[in-house]
């Protein structure tokens, strides 16, 4: 990678690190403090829409922003195209959501749901008139913006959250802290990215873009589907408690993985599509981010499973207690998430989002047949059920993503089991430092915690890790850059 391309990627993971951190960071706070204020049912209640919310955002992005991304020699008459496009898409969707509305509350026998839908449905119009403007900045690398827009809507809206919950407005809390969320990112990313539509609908532009993004959108179908369906039989098979505490643990333990491999992945697409025609710096960059993403996931994920009981119960208090088992499951299923990650977008960096949509049916077929095996023993084997899954899921990405940057699954599982070993190291240390602490949930987890880090730390100092020196460089540059 040129000099040039290497301070653009260091300064926009930089930047990204900044909003993802900044802001999932007071969001977690946030949402940690009106946990607190509200039941596991009125999360429930919001769980149990996310299906349908998100597969509408799945037909109103329809794959566009990546293709956009993808795209060479894209231009203003494209953004437009796709900017109305996700305009009336977004409407459909809402009218779709908004008149189904009694249907979904006697689905899940939850009367209060037909008119919670109608109001957080508003959310997919609002969202959907700021993709575009979000695409750009994305190209651009323009991360800086981005994060100024993400804390400030996130900081807003989670304070009127807090209030509303405070005075015990429950569920409406949760639903208007959503739309105002919404609200404040569509606003500024319009100021940020100061780009207007032009009046142009281009129907040869919407064809080109939609061949890439059409199979990316049924790929997200796919995803979406599955990765909500567990809200959805859960809701219908037990209660909406049993939904808020599936989501809370599910939420957790998706926290680090999502929010972290989420930083690198969103600079480094744009950079690597610039370089899909240089085969063995793509490889060399695939690589490294797979190592380096795993490098950070694994030992975060081992040690919020073995930390899960205290983490739970000074965070949320005692009545979320049973989310602490299921925290502990999903943190072995979800630490696998940056391979499967970094294998998927790969094959959208080379165009083969074919490779894409053939992997995410075979995917879907095996994970839908193991969530209804497991439906009938509770929700643990539920979760269980995710773990397996997600072995699948990496052998099956791997099969199709070596076709196009030839990485074979020995030479992955060469790069990223040394990281996997030691992280089970430090997992073992943690939980016998625990023992030391019993009774002690705050003892448990900053002692557990700090030893846990220092522990892997040292042991990647001694083995020769060479993710750590890239580190150091990351840290060196980020403080030159928080200090301009």
């Amino acid at each position: 990678m040129s000099d040039s391309l290497k301070h653009q990627a260091v300064k926009g993971v930089i930047w990204s690190a900044i909003e993802r951190f900044s802001v999932q960071g007071i969001q977690f706070v946030l949402t940690i403090i009106i946990a607190r204020l509200v039941l596991p049912a009125d999360y429930g209640l919001i769980a149990m829409l996310n299906i349908f919310l998100a597969i509408a955002q799945v037909f109103v992005d329809s794959g566009f922003s990546n293709a956009l991304i993808q795209k060479k020699d894209r231009t203003e008459t494209d953004f437009s195209t796709v900017f109305y496009f996700n305009i009336f898409i977004s409407v459909v969707f809402y009218l779709l959501l908004y008149f189904s509305a009694p249907y979904i509350s006697s689905f899940y026998k939850e009367p209060s749901l037909s008119l919670i839908t109608r109001w957080i449905g508003l959310n997919i119009i609002i969202s959907g008139l700021s993709i575009v403007q979000r695409a750009k900045l994305t190209i651009n690398v323009d991360f800086k913006k981005q994060a100024k827009v993400s804390f400030t809507a996130v900081l807003v809206s989670g304070i009127i959250g807090i209030i509303l919950a405070y005075k015990g407005w429950g569920v409406w809390a949760l639903v208007i802290q959503t739309l105002s969320s919404s609200l404040l990112n569509t606003l500024l990313l319009w100021i940020f990215a100061k780009w207007i539509p032009k009046w142009v609908f281009s129907r040869e532009s919407f064809y080109i873009l939609f061949s890439f993004g059409s199979k990316l959108l049924l790929s997200g179908l796919l995803h979406t589907i599955y990765m909500n369906l567990y809200s959805l039989v859960i809701g219908r098979r037990y209660s909406s408690v049993d939904v808020g505490f599936y989501n809370r643990a599910y939420q957790f333990a998706n926290f680090p993985s999502i929010n972290i491999v989420g930083i690198i992945n969103r600079v480094i697409f744009p950079i690597q599509c610039e370089m899909q025609d240089d085969s063995e710096r793509l490889r060399i960059s695939f690589i490294n981010y797979l190592r380096m993403s795993c490098f950070i996931i694994f030992p975060l994920m081992i040690i919020a499973a073995v930390l899960s009981k205290p983490l739970i119960l000074l965070l949320l208090t005692d009545k979320w207690l049973p989310a602490a088992k299921l925290l502990s499951i999903l943190c072995f299923a979800y630490m696998w998430y940056p391979v499967m990650v970094v294998n998927n977008q790969i094959l959208n960096v080379k165009g083969h989002s074919d490779y894409f949509l053939r992997a995410e049916i075979l995917k879907k077929i095996i994970a839908i047949t193991i969530l209804f095996v497991t439906l009938s023993f509770g929700v643990q084997i539920l979760c269980w059920g995710i773990v397996i899954y997600n072995f699948f899921d990496m052998i099956i990405i791997i099969y199709y993503s070596k076709k196009v940057i030839y990485v074979k699954y020995s030479e992955q599982v060469r790069y990223i089991m040394p990281l996997f070993l030691i992280s089970l190291l430090t997992g073992g240390t943690v939980y016998l430092s625990t023992c030391f602490f019993d009774g002690d949930l705050l003892g448990q987890l900053i002692i557990g915690s700090l030893i846990g880090l220092l522990v892997y730390i040292l042991a990647c100092f001694i083995f020769r890790m060479q993710e750590i020196d890239q580190i150091v460089l990351i840290i060196k540059k980020l403080y030159i850059e928080c200090t301009k």
